[in-house]
């Protein structure tokens, strides 16, 4: 099969390896333009972008595929992209965390495949692996499903599930669902290519939506209970870095655990910082011991060091 793979970060990028190592004819990717990134803010192209000029695939970088978009520049280059797709002879389009929508124009083009990071119908949108982790989800997994103008609506190919550990973060989640995705998509295209993959569709209850992640919904509260808080902390771990203030500084915190029984302290008093109790903090119900920390400028340090250069006995996060 001939397959163009429109992706952007390294969710993607993992998918689009197993293609290509799998033997599939790619002629063209899809992917975001290069961005602005690190200190000097240079333009940076993305994963995708990264493997598919390693390996000598053709890349595209539309800033839009909507032809009716009302910015010229991008009406201009979502044209010139579908131009370029009805150019191309490709039996399929598998999209991964393209971050672009796809117009019916390009949906009608091909059939379109999606890896989704979510147990359909649950979770549907942009950040599903924070959300699972969020609500304590106890399981996630990976489903494969045809793409319609609908958010995540299309009908299921094929879908996967792997339990959500205390341990697991939204950093460690993504690279085992990457990893469970881009293999599954290679089942899937093998199953079409001897023509007996089956469509499913979703069912209708069940719907939740996975709301873009904000960088307020980072700053903790902590007159929530002890686990919504450690939740939050591994669900925005790595972006955008679950954190309070303690006399002004931004302290961002990357790990936590949940401590049973009741403290007579205020919400956010630190009860416990010292080597041998670690930093222990009051919630609204329940205590957290805070496991890695990081000040701002500084590199994210375990407890026992992180005391060592900015002492918490007696503080409070607010």
């Amino acid at each position: 099969m001939k397959v163009i793979f429109a992706g952007t970060p390294e969710f993607a990028a993992v998918a689009l390896q197993a293609l290509h190592e799998a033997g599939f004819d790619i002629p063209l990717v899809l992917t975001q333009p290069d961005r602005p990134a690190g200190r000097g803010m240079q333009l940076q192209p993305s994963a995708v972008k990264q493997y598919a000029v390693k390996h000598g695939i053709e890349v595209l970088q539309p800033l839009s595929l909507r032809m009716d978009a009302k910015d010229p520049q991008r009406a201009a280059e979502a044209k010139a992209a579908h131009e370029r797709l009805l150019a191309t002879d490709y039996d399929v389009m598998v999209v991964a965390a393209y971050g672009l929508i796809l117009p019916r124009s390009t949906l009608d083009i091909k059939p379109c495949l999606n890896i989704h990071g979510s147990l359909l119908p649950r979770w549907r949108g942009a950040a599903p692996i924070h959300r699972a982790i969020e609500s304590g989800d106890a399981e996630t997994g990976v489903t494969i499903m045809e793409m319609e103008e609908g958010l995540d609506t299309g009908p299921m190919l094929l879908i996967e599930r792997t339990p959500i550990t205390p341990q697991d973060t939204t950093a460690t989640l993504h690279d085992k669902l990457a990893a469970m995705g881009a293999e599954m998509m290679v089942k899937v295209l093998r199953k079409m290519e001897k023509g007996v993959v089956e469509a499913v569709p979703q069912p209708e209850q069940g719907v939740t939506y996975a709301n873009k992640i904000l960088k307020e919904e980072a700053v903790l509260d902590f007159a929530q209970s002890a686990r919504d808080i450690s939740r939050k902390i591994r669900a925005f771990n790595p972006f955008p870095g679950a954190h309070g203030e303690v006399n002004g500084t931004v302290i961002k915190l990357w790990g936590a655990e949940v401590l049973d029984g009741g403290s007579n302290a205020a919400p956010g008093q630190v009860i416990a910082a010292d080597a041998h109790h670690g930093i222990v903090v009051a919630c609204g119900e329940g205590a957290l011991r805070l496991t890695q920390l990081q000040k701002p400028g500084g590199k994210r340090l375990p407890a026992a060091e992180f005391i060592k250069g900015f002492p918490l006995d007696g503080q409070r996060f607010e």
